[in-house]
């Protein structure tokens, strides 16, 4: 059997080179092909390849606003054959995009169908809908065919693509832009045009104006479901400033009353790339869940236009209180996070700020401005040569009429005897009989007259960088009058507004009825809310193996603070406690909470009050009972503590401090040589060989120290002076009847 022969026959295409590096150069050629051809968008004319190449694909099919649609399909087709050699999927995809005015500022694509809608439908299939070009993206696309924009060979080789548009607005920030590529992303919202050019404009007068100038013109983005955006002017100042940051917007929304003196909400306006049919379930799932105790009903009552109906549970509600409460709870307000990661005009990937951006598409502008005059002018040229060839031909008509009857090579004699050259002659010879009759010697002068004054004058405005951007700042200008506020297009949509300082949680916690329970924890953590207070704990009931771990009164409004061996508080709302009727929920189920980590204090929260913590290690602190609520399942880390964990918490009150280690000492300070600090590790209380802090009690000076003996007894030293030293001291063995637990109290 003959062996097969490899391409090559020597074994050329074997290379042999470490893993590690082949991976590393290809896995880098995979990135960056992603970041230029894919993910980010160029900022002169805000453009990925897709769009770009959709763009000028229907110019050549001249899909102009004034012409006839055309089937969706045949453009998509025309794109991925001469183009883009990608799914059909993607780039229908992309053109559904371009043509959403809820998902564009100004839509770059007019289409005819169904191209989805803000409930997150998706469009109709590419055969059924049609499209053509936008005024805006005619805008973009103007003098493409001018050389005013560099072109590049297609992927074939057998076409050529322009490289960027000549963008004639500042389409990278009116109508933002969005991607993922491999180690970096780019996000970047709409914008005004009008206010984009005014800032441009005032660029080009002053070319040192700040960001803070700059924001004058260009408040903050304007998104194209409107909105209300409630970021601080501050803040987004820092974003346009650095690229970076994000921008807070919500629902816009009024109040309607009816005859029975109940008021309903709705809501117009929704944030920008919120799903209006997800945010309805949503809101939905808030009130079978309980989440929004505030929220009565949801409806949506849409037509073409955004109405979602809010009731609240009661009149009594105040509608701000309502709204502020499902800000928190829902995407009636969100955050569009801000990346303006661009690629630049060598195709660099950077962060820009607003001005770096806008200065770049300046830039942009005044090239292509450039490229169309030097094109015009060679233009002109030649058709300024021509003239004066046809000029000799009107002087000379008889003459060069002999010659091209009689003559058998009228060209070279006409050259000849004219001193033509071949582009004159040509055209002399490809001139009608009947053009040339009608040929007048005034008419000839004053096109070359026209055309030299047109030629002295861009000769001059290409020798003047002043005339150059003057021009520039008259094709803005021209634009602002198409797209700027003066337009129903151009009108801004989005406003700005403070976010009303409204108390949702007291609201809330207003509608709960106030009302006695007893917490009741077991050891092995299942918690339980019984309604009133439990005079006998004997009676209660645990799972087989388990018993009681804490129980603790409290009150239906209370918040529930529980501290953990770690040194974490957690919150969770008595309210949301489980009912006592079985034996309750496992208490890791509603926080996050190891199995690992035991439960030192079960407590309500008391405003105002003080807590004394200290861990194991004999370090501790004063720390205000408000800074323990934590808000997230995680809890809230305020004491740091080696292995061997807590403790001591417990309310501060007295004067003095008295702590007892596992060796048996006891030592009396003053409390005030405690700090106070909302979290950390604290100061030394006592000094240990060996072992470390067994408990500690706060006490009154004057009333004595106590503790509670094995009998349930309380026995008061008067004479605790005796005890009572520096802070961090050893202390000194507990007088004669103090526990063998060597506690002030049990523990719990």
């Amino acid at each position: 059997m003959n062996k097969p022969v490899l391409p090559g026959g020597d074994g050329d295409r074997i290379v042999d080179e470490p893993m590690a590096e082949a991976l590393s150069k290809r896995y880098l050629a995979y990135a960056l092909s992603t970041i230029t051809n894919r993910a980010l968008p160029d900022v002169r004319d805000g453009m990925k390849p897709v769009h770009r190449r959709l763009m000028y694909s229907m110019s050549l099919m001249r899909l102009d606003p004034q012409t006839s649609a055309k089937k969706c399909a045949r453009v998509v087709g025309d794109v991925i054959g001469r183009f883009h050699p990608h799914g059909d999927v993607a780039v229908y995809e992309a053109m559904v995009r371009l043509a959403q005015d809820f998902s564009q500022r100004y839509p770059l694509v007019d289409g005819q169908g169904n191209f989805g809608n803000i409930d997150g439908d998706n469009a109709a299939a590419m055969r059924y809908t049609e499209c053509r070009l936008t005024v805006a993206a005619q805008l973009l696309i103007d003098g493409i065919d001018e050389d005013a924009v560099d072109f590049r060979d297609t992927y074939d080789g057998e076409d050529h693509e322009p490289v960027v548009l000549p963008a004639g607005f500042p389409n990278l920030l009116a109508n933002g832009s969005s991607g993922i590529a491999v180690g970096m992303a780019t996000s970047i919202p709409p914008h005004n045009a009008g206010e984009l050019i005014d800032a441009c404009l005032l660029l080009l007068q002053r070319p040192e104006a700040s960001i803070a100038d700059l924001m004058e013109r260009v408040p903050g983005p304007d998104f194209p479901t409107g909105g209300i955006i409630v970021e601080p002017a501050s803040s987004l100042r820092e974003v346009y400033e650095t690229g970076r940051g994000g921008v807070r917007t919500r629902a816009r929304w009024t109040r309607e009353d009816d005859a029975r003196g109940i008021y309903r909400i709705v809501v117009t306006e929704i944030p920008y790339q919120v799903r209006k049919a997800d945010l309805v379930e949503q809101l939905a799932d808030l009130i079978e869940l309980k989440k929004a105790p505030l929220l009565g009903d949801v409806r949506d009552e849409s037509a073409e236009d955004v109405r979602l109906v809010i009731e609240p549970k009661s009149r009594n509600v105040e509608p701000e209180v309502l709204m502020e409460s499902l800000f928190k709870l829902s995407d009636l307000e969100t955050r569009f996070p801000v990346n303006l990661n661009v690629l630049d005009a060598r195709g660099t990937p950077g962060v820009m700020n607003l001005k770096q951006a806008l200065v770049a598409f300046l830039d942009h502008r005044r090239e292509v401005l450039v490229r169309r005059a030097r094109h015009r002018l060679a233009k002109i040229e030649a058709r300024l040569h021509v003239l004066e060839g046809l000029l000799i031909v009107y002087l000379n008509l008889d003459e060069v009429i002999r010659i091209v009857r009689f003559e058998e090579q009228p060209k070279a004699r006409l050259i000849e005897t004219f001193a033509l050259t071949e582009i004159q002659a040509d055209a002399i010879l490809n001139t009608r009989l009947r053009q040339l009759a009608k040929l007048e010697e005034m008419e000839i002068r004053r096109d070359h007259a026209s055309l030299s004054e047109e030629r002295d004058g861009l000769n001059a405005m290409l020798g003047s960088d002043k005339e150059q951007w003057k021009l520039v700042g008259a094709g803005l200008r021209a634009v602002r009058d198409v797209l700027g506020q003066g337009t129903v297009l151009g009108k801004r949509r989005s406003t700005f507004a403070d976010a009303p300082l409204v108390d949702a949680t007291a609201a809330i916690e207003a509608m709960i009825v106030r009302e006695p329970i007893t917490v009741i924890l077991s050891e092995r953590g299942w918690i339980r809310a019984q309604k009133g207070r439990v005079e006998d704990p004997s009676e209660l009931k645990f799972k087989e193996g388990d018993k009681l771990g804490f129980l603790v009164p409290a009150e239906t409004t209370d918040k529930l603070l529980i501290f953990a061996s770690d040194g974490r508080f957690f919150t969770i709302p008595c309210d949301k406690l489980p009912s006592a009727r079985g034996h309750g929920e496992p208490l890791r189920l509603m926080i996050d909470l190891d199995d690992r980590v035991g439960i030192e204090a079960v407590f309500p929260h008391k405003a105002g009050r003080k807590l004394i913590l200290a861990s194991r290690q004999g370090y501790g602190f004063i720390m205000p009972e408000d800074e323990a609520i934590a808000s997230k399942r995680g809890g809230k880390q305020v004491l740091t503590v080696d292995a061997k964990g807590v403790a001591v918490c417990l309310p501060l009150q007295g004067d003095q401090l008295a702590v007892v280690g596992d060796n048996g000492k006891i030592l009396v300070f003053p409390l005030e040589e405690l700090p106070e600090m909302p979290r950390g590790k604290g100061v030394k209380l006592q000094s240990y060989r060996e072992g470390g802090l067994r408990d500690a009690v706060a006490f009154n000076a004057a009333d004595g120290l106590s503790w509670i003996d094995s009998a349930g007894r309380t026995r008061v030293l008067a004479e605790w002076r005796e005890w009572a030293g520096k802070r961090a001291g050893a202390g000194k063995v507990a007088p004669k009847g103090f526990p063998t637990s060597k506690r002030f109290r049990p523990k719990a």
